[in-house]
């Protein structure tokens, strides 16, 4: 604030000037504007209730039982099946899937290539041979969450995959089934997490990061990038498993250090009981 009196031109002075150039932009760079109505080549069911105000473009599919709500925009070539609920000022870009029952919150936005509520991997292993686990549940999504290009989010093998309001969601994410995502949290793109894994609210999650599943992240973690979550964090902070790159030769070096940690360590404690006798 102490720059306000740098130049008597005209300007705006913020505490977050990220955040306020987001807003200005958005006033001169708007959504465009569509026209509502269903294009011939859509195909409706006589049971989907579609508002009058919805857009819905060339090719677009709506299933059985499903509610497209007001200001609705369901891009060229989406898929919506049976029993799906799309919430008012929904924008669904081309090509994206809804499989049946899903639900998607009030001013959403799913970029294209996302499918929501595709099968979770669940697999029983029978005298080795793989029998698949039906997979029940349902994704439900909050409202103003933003879902990127080709991400995928499982259903629920019985609960429900849910993805709490203002969650923000970059390309090429895998979210397992089961999984809870809470409010206002951000995951970068090529995350990938495993099935039942709960994380936060207010979590920032690095690109390529890797959650296993049935674990617990508590509000308000930071996840760096790359970075490999095997068991739950309780405790909010920062963290990190990734080595940074080295040189091809250097890394060699360390690797082969750290494949006899595990010697020099019993080397050490048998050094250390000597020592203590002595």
């Amino acid at each position: 604030m102490r720059d306000a009196a740098a130049t008597p031109l005209p300007k705006l002075v913020a505490q977050n000037p990220y955040a306020t150039y987001a807003r200005v932009a958005a006033i001169f760079h708007p959504a465009e504007s569509a026209q509502a109505g269903i294009h011939p080549t859509a195909v409706v069911a006589a049971s989907a209730r579609v508002a009058p105000s919805a857009t819905l473009g060339a090719y677009v599919v709506v299933g059985e039982g499903t509610t497209i709500g007001e200001r609705a925009r369901i891009h060229a070539g989406s898929v919506i099946g049976d029993g799906c609920q799309i919430s008012e000022d929904v924008v669904l870009h081309p090509r994206v899937v809804i499989y049946a029952r899903s639900s998607i919150g009030a001013r959403s936005v799913l970029h294209s290539g996302a499918v929501i509520g595709a099968d979770g991997f669940g697999m029983a292993d029978e005298q080795g041979r793989w029998v698949k686990v039906p997979q029940i549940g349902r994704v439900v999504i909050g409202a103003d969450v933003e879902i990127g290009a080709n991400t995928t989010i499982d259903r629920g093998a019985i609960d429900d995959t849910i993805i709490e309001d203002d969650v923000k969601l970059d390309n090429q994410i895998q979210i397992g089934h089961n999984c809870r995502i809470g409010a206002h949290t951000a995951i970068a793109g090529c995350v990938g997490i495993a099935g039942s894994a709960q994380i936060g609210r207010n979590c920032q999650i690095g690109g390529a990061a890797m959650i296993t599943g049935h674990v617990h992240i508590a509000d308000g973690t930071i996840i760096s990038a790359a970075t490999g979550v095997f068991d739950s964090i309780e405790t909010p902070g920062v963290y990190t498993s990734a080595f940074p790159a080295l040189p091809h030769r250097e890394w060699r070096h360390v690797a082969s250090v750290m494949r006899r940690l595990r010697t020099f360590a019993e080397r050490i404690r048998a050094l250390e009981r000597r020592l203590g006798r002595e």
